[in-house]
């Protein structure tokens, strides 16, 4: 059974798993997504997650193409009120097929006012419930990297960023505000500035965690009990390592890494040990490895909803039907084990 939990302080409830949906636009057709949004809703899922910059990996031919997927079963199916939907604007980027005048995209009022405008648009909708930053303006490692924390040149404060999110939410078209990639002190500006009534408060985080990066942790998980900022976990199979399918260099036709080879996140030193560590709970519980990595995931008590991808329904089902598994604390023990030997090698 799928299980509902409070998004921040909202009083809304979003499903544990939330519907990711970066591939649609180039891994699946606008038929499949259509398809996996049908199934999920189903199931009980009312939680579907995407982003400007979708799909993945980002270009230009395919920017906005998750969106619009999303625009046309709204308007196909007449659904809209039975979804809670999350979308993101971009951060600092040099990217400049966002922007109508072509320039690099910073959360600035300007790049919030445009993008707001064009997501409403391709999702035919006049409203988003949850409207994130994608990653900070600030200069802190993002997706793995090992930039060195520290100001960016010319970059936009928060209290900025956060006026301009204030904004879009007194005009309706956002209901509530959340983060992505983001830290501890990131997360405390915000909500000291919303405390002094700058603005809206953020009521959740989308970052990276799952079995080899629990660096979520360190700093940002004790948020969701002190102050109800609860994560949206993405990655939580780490784009598919800890099924098992990329161990020893192994390239399976149609996956992520074979197609984009955008998988170095989870490729670095201790990553496949740790992986096998994890495997081996699976095997020796009789469980299959992903739904082990996500049932583990959704269990944690800071943790709002778990976003899961799939390229195929087969993958979807199983995805889904993690719900179904148990952490019992014979696992807890085993996982705690691997991870008092492995730490988090892939953050």
């Amino acid at each position: 059974m799928i299980e509902y939990r409070q998004l921040g302080r909202t009083g809304i409830n979003v499903s544990a798993i939330c519907l990711g949906t970066m591939t649609w636009g180039q891994q699946n057709t606008e038929a499949e997504g259509h398809a996996q949004m049908d199934y999920a809703l189903d199931r009980g899922i009312n939680f579907f997650d995407t982003a400007e910059m979708y799909s993945i990996p980002p270009r230009a031919e395919t920017q906005g193409s998750t969106e619009r997927i999303i625009g046309t079963w709204f308007k196909a199916r007449g659904n809209r009120d039975k979804v809670i939907l999350a979308s993101k604007v971009s951060g600092r980027s040099d990217n400049t097929y966002l922007r109508a005048d072509k320039s690099p995209t910073r959360p600035d009022a300007k790049n919030i006012r445009e993008a707001i405008e064009r997501s409403l648009k391709r999702l035919q909708t006049d409203y988003i419930d949850l409207y994130q930053v994608h990653w900070p303006d600030r200069r802190v490692p993002l997706f793995g990297g090992g930039q060195i924390t520290g100001p960016a040149e010319d970059e936009v404060p928060i209290d900025e960023t956060l006026d301009a999110l204030d904004s879009v939410v007194k005009a309706g078209k956002v209901r509530h505000i959340g983060l992505s990639n983001e830290t501890a002190w990131g997360l405390s500006r915000y909500l000291h500035l919303s405390e002094l009534g700058r603005g809206p408060r953020v009521v959740s985080v989308q970052n990276a965690f799952n079995l080899i990066n629990r660096t979520y942790e360190h700093g940002l998980a004790e948020f969701a009990v002190r102050e109800q900022i609860g994560l949206l976990a993405y990655s939580p199979l780490a784009q598919g390592f800890l099924t098992g399918k990329y161990q020893r260099g192994a390239r399976p036709a149609g996956a992520r890494s074979t197609l984009f080879n955008r998988g170095q996140r989870y490729q670095k030193p201790g990553a496949e040990e740790a992986i096998d560590a994890y495997l081996g709970i699976a095997r020796d519980f009789g469980l299959d490895p992903a739904q082990l990595a996500l049932a583990w995931v959704t269990s944690r008590p800071f943790v709002t909803s778990n976003i899961i991808g799939a390229t195929t329904m087969m993958q979807l089902m199983t995805d889904i039907d993690s719900v179904n598994v148990a952490i019992t604390p014979e696992i807890e023990a085993r996982i705690s084990a691997a991870y008092q030997l492995h730490g988090s090698p892939a953050p």
